[in-house]
């Protein structure tokens, strides 16, 4: 049986060689949020409305992108089963460093209103490193900007650390991973 799981740690994401380097980095991250939404339930329709004309994220620095070597920011929103987190754990393994994960909703916080089922899981940072939650059934797009702007908050004072958090525990979180997933064959059909 073949095993897919990536066993090939990352690498710690380095600061700069001086201070005001690093703040300089940091401020242009801060200023750059490129993101990959991983939509997996009713959350995901609120991000739509901050592309349009009444929100406008574009002037915020926000932008989408279709690919995950194009992001530095994974959102995920709705409630993820065993099969989509498979694929949530991939799309973030392929993004470049630095890369952040937000949060978006109750399900990827405790599993929402599926939190007793058996192939929901319930707390998404368990499994790979979340840098912020956006708290709601669903968020409104006034709460996403808050968010991303509490997100470019961090990433400017240089205290979005989940990518290096999950270099540095990288055994624990495969571990964690390897407990839920027990084949990673894609599709993973249980019926």
């Amino acid at each position: 049986m073949r095993d897919y799981f990536c066993e090939a740690a990352p690498s710690v994401h380095a600061p700069a060689y001086s201070k005001i380097v690093e703040d300089l980095f940091n401020w242009a991250r801060s200023r750059s949020i490129w993101i990959l939404g991983f939509g997996t339930g009713c959350g995901a329709i609120e991000m739509r409305p901050l592309m349009t004309p009444r929100f406008d994220a574009y002037r915020f620095g926000i932008a989408w992108r279709p690919t995950p070597r194009q992001a530095n920011l994974l959102v995920i929103s709705g409630y993820l089963s065993t099969k989509t987190l498979k694929r949530a754990i991939r799309t973030y393994e392929q993004m470049q460093s630095p890369k952040y994960v937000v949060g978006l909703g109750s399900c990827t916080i405790n599993g929402g209103m599926y939190w007793d089922s058996y192939n929901t899981i319930k707390r998404l940072d368990d499994y790979m490193p979340v840098d912020l939650y956006i708290t709601g059934c669903m968020p409104r797009p006034e709460a996403l900007l808050q968010g991303f702007e509490d997100l470019k908050k961090l990433i400017r004072a240089g205290k979005a650390e989940g990518a290096n958090q999950y270099a540095e525990n990288f055994a624990w979180y495969k571990e964690n991973q390897k407990r839920v997933i027990h084949d990673w064959d894609m599709p993973d059909y249980n019926w």
